[in-house]
């Protein structure tokens, strides 16, 4: 994909940009002051009942609908993205289980065909769906995207979870916390839940951690973690670089590119109805 790719790794995530600024800025500011521990637990209550059947490639065609606004790199149908990701692993002979990670990672934001406004996981309103995600019940760190709305959360002034370790134990890992509410730990569920998937385990750490760049990225959280989570960090690492540097104008016909991925995804997550 090399020769549509219109930027220098540099110029990737730069929240300082353009007309777009202002609108990316918004949403982080939302995100930022809504997403508490509470609201947490209470959207994996409401969205993690697994009671709605709608098989793979209809949710893929339902990104079609989803443009991402908290990303500052890319203004085309989020099925674009995952196309791109795909291929630019595809291209480069990676394994076909990490090819349907890349085609999938974002299906979660599926969630906007059952979401809500008030939630911020509908179309007009995305902050309960999309964006870099951080740690809830406990300290926000500088790492994240416009930290200057850190101290806008309520629980950044609750003693129970405005410290470096909050409600959690040191070195308890990744898997034990609680993350910010969106797509990512939406589609991990899903798949954990789905009775037929045989992703293996560096997939579905792919599917769960993409957006924690705070952690990754902006090596935050150092207290929290484990020796497993240095594992998880490679593995991330490895896929970010699909999911951040094939963003480009190139359009792909998701009709065209089903012969080539359905085959995989039946591989790996069966052929029937996927449960969300």
């Amino acid at each position: 994909m090399e020769d549509v790719l219109v930027k220098e790794k540099s110029e990737f995530r730069n929240y300082d940009q353009g007309d777009i600024t202002a609108a990316v800025k918004e949403h982080y500011r939302k995100m930022r002051t809504r997403q508490t521990y509470d609201y947490v637990q209470a959207m994996k209550k409401k969205y993690l009942t697994f009671d709605k059947p709608m098989h793979l490639w209809e949710a893929m065609e339902k990104l079609n609908a989803l443009i991402d606004v908290s990303d500052p790199d890319l203004n085309l149908p989020n099925v674009q993205h995952l196309l791109q990701s795909a291929e630019g692993m595809r291209a480069e002979g990676r394994p076909d289980w990490m090819q349907l990670v890349g085609l999938i990672h974002d299906l979660g934001k599926a969630m906007y065909l059952w979401g809500s406004d008030e939630d911020g996981t509908s179309q007009a309103e995305q902050w309960g769906l999309v964006g870099d995600v951080f740690v809830v019940g406990c300290r926000f760190p500088d790492s994240c995207v416009y930290p200057e709305f850190n101290e806008l959360n309520p629980d950044m002034h609750d003693e129970r979870y405005n410290t470096e370790l909050g409600v959690y134990e040191e070195g308890c890992g990744l898997d034990n916390l609680h993350l910010a509410w969106g797509h990512d730990e939406y589609l991990y569920q899903v798949l954990k839940n789905h009775k037929d998937n045989a992703i293996p385990e560096e997939g579905m750490v792919m599917v769960r951690y993409h957006s924690f760049y705070p952690w990754h990225t902006g090596g935050s959280y150092t207290k929290l973690l484990n020796e497993k989570d240095e594992q998880y960090k490679e593995w991330i690492k490895d896929f970010n670089q699909y999911d951040l540097y094939t963003k480009c104008p190139k359009i792909y016909d998701l009709n065209e590119m089903k012969e080539y991925y359905l085959p995989i995804a039946e591989k790996y997550l069966g052929s029937g109805p996927i449960y969300w």
